[in-house]
């Protein structure tokens, strides 16, 4: 398989494991989804808009891009990123003013599947193409210079 979105749930949670290297399984309780246990792949969720600013602020900074899902149902993307961002209270705080969450270990981010339906429910942007996840750190510096906090650190007015 040469494209993510070819083939049935089988084909696709295999390329997902093997060439993508993403812990992707069938979901027990849903043998047609595709889910993923965040263990050495969190993931960064956002509102689609701040991804959409993130996705280019992280093209201009030229940084190579990871996958991200969108969800259009509920508004927001995720980013897939490696398990490397800090637990600090500063953090913590700066991602809740921007509306951002971090999947870490011991989640489950759910994975687009082949099916038709599945589009309603989650779509690639920026689909895997190999095991390449950026650091959680660049992501977070790109949403650092796009979020609502901006204008508080760089001094510009809205």
């Amino acid at each position: 398989m040469d494209h993510p979105a070819s083939g049935d749930e089988s084909s696709r949670c295999d390329y997902y494991r093997r060439i993508c290297d993403l812990p992707a399984a069938f979901d027990p309780s849903r043998p047609d989804r595709i889910v993923m246990p965040t263990t050495t792949v969190w993931g960064l969720i956002m509102p689609t808009a701040l991804g959409q600013a993130v996705q280019a602020e992280m093209r201009k900074r030229q940084a190579e891009l990871g996958p991200i899902l969108s969800h259009p149902r509920s508004h927001r993307w995720t980013f897939l990123i490696q398990p490397d961002l800090p637990e600090d209270d500063r953090s913590f705080a700066e991602m809740f003013r921007s509306n951002v969450s971090v999947v870490r270990t011991g989640g489950t981010i759910a994975l687009p599947g082949p099916s038709e339906r599945g589009s309603e429910f989650r779509v690639w942007v920026e689909p895997p193409r190999s095991a390449f996840r950026p650091s959680g750190r660049a992501v977070l510096d790109a949403v650092r210079a796009c979020g609502p906090n901006r204008e508080r650190r760089t001094g510009a007015s809205a």
